[in-house]
């Protein structure tokens, strides 16, 4: 998905320009501050009191001029217009985090606000076109069958969440100014790779990826990944 991000963030950006960049739900930062360390001005929004901790950190670990690049917020992402002004922020990223909210169109409505003209949002939702494919591939046919006709599903957190599908937030996205200019599939042949699988060689690991980025833009393969990367543009 980093790949996916630097490829639209380079067709849109003159090479070397410092990017205003908002993430909500953060996480532990990696995002953040992969982005920081290539010189952009980051704004992390948290709720969840032990990412903010794990995320201050890392933070605490890089250098001066990086940590400098980092702002921290505890809050809501649904808050975003307490904490800023529209039009704030070049990119705004929102990466697994809609499968937690019941009805997101409130939210990226937000972070559509947050953009600045020409500005891109950048979305990691669950797919709720491939639900049925990790039962499926798992031999759970009960579980299978019971994916095609809804968004709801079961994480490996144990937690009861939901997810999207592509076509319902193509609409959303081209309803709330930021149409959809492109969208990858993510884990498409390692979704279903235990937790604890060990980790691969280099070698080996530089080809996975190479095998799951070239899925994520291929038809139809992307069309069944686990998780959707999509971009929009504000226009």
């Amino acid at each position: 998905m980093a790949r996916q991000l630097d490829e639209q963030l380079a067709a849109r950006y003159p090479v070397g320009q410092r990017l205003r960049v908002l993430d909500v739900g953060m996480g532990q930062g990696t995002q953040a501050l992969r982005l920081a360390r290539a010189g952009h001005k980051v704004t992390g929004v948290e709720q969840d009191p032990a990412m903010v901790a794990a995320a201050r950190a890392a933070l605490a670990e890089e250098p001066e001029g990086i940590r400098g690049r980092v702002r921290l917020v505890e809050g809501d992402g649904r808050d975003t217009g307490v904490h800023f002004l529209p039009g704030s922020f070049d990119v705004v990223l929102c990466h697994g985090v809609l499968m937690y909210v019941e009805d997101p169109d409130a939210l990226l409505a937000g972070l559509a606000r947050m953009l600045a003209p020409g500005g891109l949002l950048s979305l990691l939702v669950r797919n709720g076109d491939g639900l049925a494919m990790r039962p499926g591939l798992a031999g759970d046919w009960q579980g299978a069958l019971g994916s095609f006709d809804t968004v709801a599903y079961r994480n490996r957190l144990g937690l009861d969440v939901r997810a999207d599908r592509l076509d319902a937030l193509t609409a959303t996205l081209a309803g709330i100014g930021a149409p959809l200019r492109a969208w990858y599939g993510v884990r498409v042949f390692t979704d279903t790779a235990a937790d604890d699988a060990p980790v691969p060689s280099q070698g080996e690991f530089q080809t996975l990826l190479a095998a799951e980025e070239r899925a994520g833009r291929t038809e139809p393969y992307r069309r069944v990944a686990a998780l959707l990367h999509l971009c929009g543009v504000r226009g």
